[in-house]
């Protein structure tokens, strides 16, 4: 098993001793109970990580580790965003937790018409805070240094603007008689950023499709079966993932 990954603000210096303290020093003491000579990584979630022994655990939330040289991951091309409509329930921090394992980039929260769920005011603070602090816990569960942005909820406006700047930019939309086309043969580039809007359940209007086709995108299918918001963006990310060799 490959050593488990854990968070801290910075890492400026290239070696030597380091406290891991705090909410993350005590989860390594006292929730992963990690020991003398125990191998970690830390990291600062945008990119630069190391690795380290573990040299003593002190008290219930006090770590110290002796730290190798910092490294730099290099931000993977393509980037993959996903535009991802408000589901009801938990199936938010779903998506987001699935998408963060699989590899997405970036998360852009979006307020489609149709979405049931609306974050306003306090409430959708807490619930920006809550996808952002998904993503930060899958990206540890799957051993990532560079976990994906969640960006501030967007409008329909800035989602068309993010499409129009796009390279690639597709609307998932699985209404066959619509004209979608496959996301498996889609024409890729081989740089800049790969954009997808998933839609709510009730599905994306047909006035925010001619808004999106308006800057650029179009509409892709998956497949034949209709799967929920809280999954086609996970699915839609592997398959750009495999198909433009980031999973070679």
């Amino acid at each position: 098993m490959t050593a488990p990954v854990f968070v801290v603000d910075s890492l400026e210096h290239a070696g030597g001793p380091y406290v891991l303290d705090g909410p993350e020093g005590r989860h390594a003491v006292s929730v992963k109970r990690l020991r003398t000579g125990e191998e970690v990584v830390l990291t600062d979630g945008r990119g630069h990580w190391a690795e380290g022994v573990v040299a003593a655990a002190e008290g219930r939330d006090r770590l110290v580790v002796d730290l190798g040289a910092v490294a730099e991951e290099p931000a993977p091309r393509p980037r993959i965003t996903v535009v991802q409509a408000l589901p009801k329930g938990d199936r938010g921090e779903l998506a987001v937790e699935t998408m963060t394992e699989t590899g997405v980039d970036r998360i852009v929260p979006w307020a489609a018409g149709r979405c049931i769920t609306q974050w306003k005011g306090e409430r959708g603070a807490k619930a920006l805070g809550k996808w952002r602090a998904t993503a930060r816990e899958a990206g540890k569960q799957s051993r990532r240094v560079r976990f994906p942005e969640v960006t501030d909820a967007a409008t329909t406006k800035q989602v068309a603007e993010l499409l129009a700047g796009a390279a690639f930019a597709a609307v998932l939309h699985e209404d066959r008689d619509y004209g979608s086309e496959p996301l498996a043969t889609a024409e890729l580039p081989s740089d800049g950023d790969l954009v997808l809007v998933v839609g709510p359940e009730g599905g994306v209007s047909p006035e925010e499709l001619a808004v999106f086709e308006g800057a650029g995108a179009r509409a892709y299918r998956l497949g034949r079966s209709v799967l929920r918001t809280s999954t086609a963006g996970t699915a839609a990310t592997a398959l750009l993932l495999g198909r433009t060799g980031r999973w070679s």
